[in-house]
Order: structure tokens, then C-alpha cells, then sequence
């Protein structure tokens, strides 16, 4: 048996993988152990996790695979602060020795972080890496259904590539055209994340759910679009872009935009943090989200013409962007697109341990790599042993059930009679989404249900919508999405004879009334657009979720419920059992399934 450890590390969503023969045995982000959100440390309780369900050491694992080239993203580092001299050099002073140490020397720190494990010897570990864009496209093509396919990556940035196009075809990746920095969608789109008042590499889908309160027949709506085509990037019909630096500020290592030069352009104040959110914030962020779909469809228009293929893979940090995906799928390019979840840096553990097994073997790719959620649930389990011992430890009372269908036709009940329940089973999942294993769950129909579960359970900004999931089955019943969407990829819109009539001056309205209008007959799911972020559950891949939503069908007539992720506000999606009872109680939570156990909150001390 031959094992590859994939890591990523040292920017943001540190994680590790581990591979046996080519297949995942397990991967996780590093995030879910120490809390810490997009933590960016060496993934140490990740890969002692990953070592942990394959039963071996660091003796027994034949490679270690790093998701990027340090010494190329160091190469990059240091032309371009020679290029804009002598700006940036408080930046370039400040951080040389730890970048020094890092780039130059970083077989030696990753050993040295490995040797710290203490899980084994690792004299004889060979340590190779991947570039940054193959990781993302191996982590995509390996894990699809298809044996020949075009790769779409998009991200802030690698070493050099912020943008690329492969071909694959069995177990081989071969680039077909490349952008390189600075000229990068990514960083573009964090740019406009941060001049509306998000944090960068996290609030970018803040930005993406505030668009759609934008209203395109405003004013600003089309000035801002016009001035962002003209003034800030130039637009090529094959997709790739060109930045107009001068507005900018990332090549100097700080800040993403020169704030003054966007506020004079716009005549629109950079959004300080936390602030209200006016009208004019909308149209901003809808102008930019509607320039970043015309690139991607761009790009795709061009993947098209060089490869020929029918099918596309999606990767890089960009195809987290679920409405340019959407808006993808409805332009009936290819015949079949996959998304992976794990789409960032995360997934780039995955694709780095990947990449270094096939593209160095004439073996076949292992098929349950592309069964629908084999690629899903990687992360750690509990057993029902050791709930119990935990709730017992704590004092709290609960009611286990040894037949899950039970378990499943309880909650059902609770849900259609408005509680809203944390849901925590088996394998933990591997990227940004919830996709039923650690989630919270209500009813779509429940008045209020957004606005709800946003203030008193999430404790986060109430214009922020929910995604449904619902039967795979029952998708072509409720939404124009045609393709099956499993890891929380695409959105689309709710049918029409679903959705209610809006008053005229709707999109006048506060951002506020406009998230609470009842604007279809599953209001919690609806966005201010009548659009919604799907997810689609089949029996095979994800059997304890289908039963669920299956029970709650035979209740109500429907199987959709609200699936949103189980943490609350600048929290990681919780791990373990006792994450997930810790933020039960100190959440407007009403029940908590652990497993087969329920526990109902008026029955735990001092919850909130």
C-alpha cells in the first residue's frame, strides 16, 4: 500500500488529507480542531485525525505533498516589490526574515512541524510540491465522473497563476492557457469585499447574498458597473483581465485598495465594518457581482473553444461563487459541470495528495473518488458510546433512539412544528458547506424563519439568506435548477407558481423589510431575487439526511428544509460533539440531535 499526505498551510484554511492507494481515507481543515476560523497554522491535529483513521504513523506514509511552491510564491513576492520600489518597504522589511525563513528553508520547517507530531520517524518521507492551480484542478478532475474533461481554476492567487485552464484526460492534467498576477478575478472580487466593509477571504459570500437587494434598474447600479468596466479592470472577450493598478494597493502587501481613489471614483464611501447597510451598498455589490459572472462566463466561453470538451470541472477559491455557478449551468455550455466542495485552499491539501498519485501512475482512478459525497463526509465521526458518556457527564437529560427512522420522524414533527434543531451525524464534512452531518435545520414555512434563525441562533447580519435542501428527487418540482446539486454549489431560482407578488416600490424598500417580505410560499429559503443556494440529498450518498427529509415529506406534503451550518457568527462549523452542544447552549436553539440522541433545551442548566 502506497500513502500520500496532502497539507496546506501558512495563508488561510490549513488542512491535510491522506491517501491510500489513491483513495481518500480521510482530510480535514484545521479550523474545525482549534476553533480558530480560517486558521492558517500547520495542520497538526488535522493530519493526527487523518493518521488516526487510516490505523498508521508517519512511518508507514510513503510522501508528504505541499499544495503550493513556496519558493516560486517567494520568487513572486520579491519581484514585486522590486517592481513597485520604494513602496511597500515597511512591508518588505518587516516580513523578509519570517518569508526568508519560510520560502528558503521550508522542507526543513515542515519536517521539523512533522517531527513535532511525534507520530513516527520521517527520515524516510519524501517531501515534494504541487503547484498551486494543478492542486486545485487535481482536486476538481479526480474527483468528477468524467475521463476526459476541461478544468476551470480561479483564485486570488498562487505562485504566479490567478487563473487557469487544463485538460484532463485519464490520469493526465496538461495546461492549456494561464493569467498570472496581478491581473486576478479573486483579488478583484476581494477588493470590492473590502471596500463594502467585510473581512477579506471570508466575507466575499456576505458580498455575493447582499447583491441581490441591489436594484439593476437604479442609477447607481449602472454607474457604478460602468465605471467599474472602464476604470478598474478591462475586460477581454477571452476572459482574461487586466487590473488598473493604480487603484490598488495588495502589491504592497497591505491593504487591497487605495480607498480615497475608490471613494473619489464612485462617489460612495468605503463601508466601515458592522455599519448600517444602505440601499446604495446593494446596487455596489450587485454591480459587482454582475461583472464578476460576465468574466466567468467568459472564461468559460473560452475553456469551450480550446478544449472542445463537454464537460467542466470548477476549482479555486472564485467557484465558491454559487450564483456565477449557477448562471454557469444555465448557459448550457457543457453538458455536465462538477463542482467540488473544498473548492479554496482546504481542498488544495486534497488536490496536492492527488495530483502527486495519478499523474505519476497508470492506474485508474479509484471510482468511489467520484460517487456523489464519498468526497463529503471525511472529517471525524463519535460513536453513540461516547455522546452518552458526554451528556451524562454534563447532567442533561435525553431521550435516545435505537431505530433512527424513529429518530427521523421525531424530528420531523418538531420541525413542522417551527423548532429549529442542530443536526450532528456521522463523518463531518470537508469544505465551507454543511451538507447535513453537522447542520441546523427548520422549516422553510415558519413566519419569520429567517430572521429568526439569523438574530438568535447565528447572531449574524439578517439580510443573510438560507439555502434549502431537499430531495434530489423533488428538485424539478420546486426550482428551475436542472442538475442535481449535492455539495451547496448552484443557485437558482424558485418556480414561478411558488412565488408571491411583490408591491411595486419593493425594491425602494429598507434592506431590512426587503429580507422579511414573505416573498414565496417557503419564505426561509427565498431570497430577495426568488433565487436560493440548493442542496439536493440522494438516498445512497447521504442516508441519514434522506431519511430525515423523507419523513418530514410523509409529514408536510414537501421534503425542503432550511440547512444552514452549525456554528454561529465568526465560528468554525462545529466538530465534535461537545462543540456542537456548546453553541446549543448558547444559541435560541430548541433541540439537539446528536447521532441517535435527542435533547430538548428546556432540559440543559443554563442555556441560553
Amino acid at each position: 500500500m502506497k500513502y500520500q499526505l496532502g497539507i496546506s498551510a501558512f495563508y488561510h484554511d490549513s488542512a491535510a488529507c491522506l491517501l491510500r492507494d489513491g483513495e481518500i481515507i480521510a482530510a480535514a481543515q484545521e479550523e474545525r480542531f482549534t476553533r480558530k476560523k480560517h486558521d492558517a497554522s500547520f495542520p497538526a491535529f488535522s493530519i493526527k485525525y487523518c493518521l488516526d483513521s487510516a490505523f498508521v504513523d508517519l512511518t508507514e506514509v510513503d510522501e508528504v505533498v505541499f499544495y503550493d511552491k513556496p519558493f516560486l510564491k517567494f520568487e513572486r513576492i520579491l519581484e514585486t516589490f522590486y517592481s513597485i520600489a520604494p513602496k511597500g518597504l515597511h512591508a518588505f522589511v518587516k516580513h523578509i526574515p519570517e518569508w526568508i525563513k519560510e520560502k528558503l528553508f521550508f522542507k526543513k520547517l515542515l519536517k521539523d512541524n512533522l517531527t513535532k507530531l511525534d507520530r513516527g520517524g520521517i527520515q524516510h518521507l519524501e517531501i515534494s510540491f504541487s503547484e498551486h492551480h494543478l492542486s486545485h484542478a487535481a482536486w476538481a478532475y479526480f474527483t468528477s465522473p468524467f475521463d476526459k474533461s476541461s478544468v476551470l481554476t480561479i483564485d486570488g492567487v498562487g505562485e504566479w497563476v490567478t487563473t487557469s485552464i487544463f485538460i484532463g484526460e485519464a490520469n493526465r492534467l496538461k495546461v492549456v492557457k494561464e493569467q498570472h498576477f496581478p491581473h486576478s478575478l479573486g483579488l478583484l472580487y476581494s477588493s470590492f469585499t473590502q471596500f463594502l466593509g467585510f473581512k477579506i477571504n471570508d466575507g466575499e459570500y456576505k458580498m455575493m447574498g447582499l447583491a441581490p437587494y441591489g436594484d439593476m434598474n437604479s442609477e447607481n447600479y449602472i454607474r457604478f458597473r460602468k465605471l467599474i468596466k472602464q476604470e478598474l479592470v478591462q475586460i477581454f472577450d477571452d476572459g482574461s483581465i487586466k487590473l488598473r493598478l493604480g487603484y490598488f494597493k495588495f502589491l504592497e502587501g497591505r491593504r487591497m485598495i487605495l480607498t480615497k481613489k475608490w471613494e473619489e471614483l464612485f462617489g460612495l464611501k468605503s463601508r466601515p465594518a458592522d455599519s448600517k447597510l444602505l440601499q446604495v451598498h446593494c446596487d455596489f455589490a450587485l454591480a459587482a457581482q454582475s461583472v464578476t459572472e460576465e468574466i466567468v462566463l467568459k472564461l468559460a466561453r473560452e475553456v469551450k473553444r480550446l478544449t472542445g470538451c463537454d464537460n467542466l470541472c470548477l476549482s479555486g477559491g472564485v467557484a465558491y461563487n454559487c450564483v456565477s455557478n449557477g448562471k454557469l449551468v444555465e448557459e448550457n455550455l457543457f453538458s455536465q459541470i462538477f463542482i467540488p466542495p473544498a473548492v479554496g485552499d482546504s481542498g488544495g491539501a486534497a488536490g496536492a495528495a492527488l495530483a502527486a498519485f495519478y499523474l505519476s501512475s497508470s492506474e485508474g482512478r479509484v471510482k468511489k473518488l467520484f460517487e456523489k459525497n464519498r468526497i463529503s463526509f471525511l472529517g471525524p465521526s463519535y460513536s453513540n458510546s461516547f455522546i452518552e458518556s458526554y451528556l451524562k457527564s454534563e447532567s442533561v437529560i435525553y431521550k435516545k433512539y435505537d431505530n433512527h427512522g424513529e429518530l427521523c420522524n421525531k424530528v420531523a414533527e418538531l420541525l413542522e412544528g417551527g423548532a429549529v434543531i442542530g443536526w450532528m451525524q456521522g463523518g463531518m464534512e470537508f469544505g465551507a458547506r454543511a451538507l447535513g452531518a453537522r447542520s441546523i435545520i427548520a422549516s422553510p414555512k415558519v413566519e419569520n424563519i429567517q430572521s429568526i434563525v439569523n438574530q438568535k441562533i447565528k447572531f449574524r447580519e439578517s439580510f443573510r439568506p438560507f439555502a434549502p435542501v431537499l430531495l434530489e428527487e423533488d428538485l424539478g418540482k420546486y426550482f428551475e435548477l436542472s442538475v442535481p446539486s449535492p455539495y451547496m454549489a448552484l443557485v437558482s431560482k424558485i418556480k414561478n407558481e411558488f412565488r408571491k407578488g411583490l408591491p411595486g416600490d419593493f425594491m425602494s424598500r429598507p434592506i431590512f423589510e426587503k429580507s422579511n417580505f414573505e416573498k414565496s410560499s417557503f419564505p426561509g429559503i427565498t431570497h430577495v431575487d426568488f433565487s436560493s443556494r440548493i442542496q439536493t440529498v440522494d438516498e445512497e450518498t447521504n442516508p441519514n439526511f434522506f431519511n430525515l427529509l423523507k419523513a418530514f415529506k410523509e409529514r408536510t406534503g414537501s421534503s425542503m428544509l432550511i440547512n444552514t451550518s452549525f456554528n454561529i457568527k465568526d465560528e468554525p462549523i462545529v466538530c465534535t460533539p461537545i462543540d456542537a452542544f456548546g453553541c446549543f447552549v448558547k444559541t435560541g436553539m430548541d433541540y439537539l440531535v446528536l447521532n441517535n440522541f435527542l435533547v430538548k433545551k428546556e432540559h440543559v442548566k443554563g442555556s441560553h
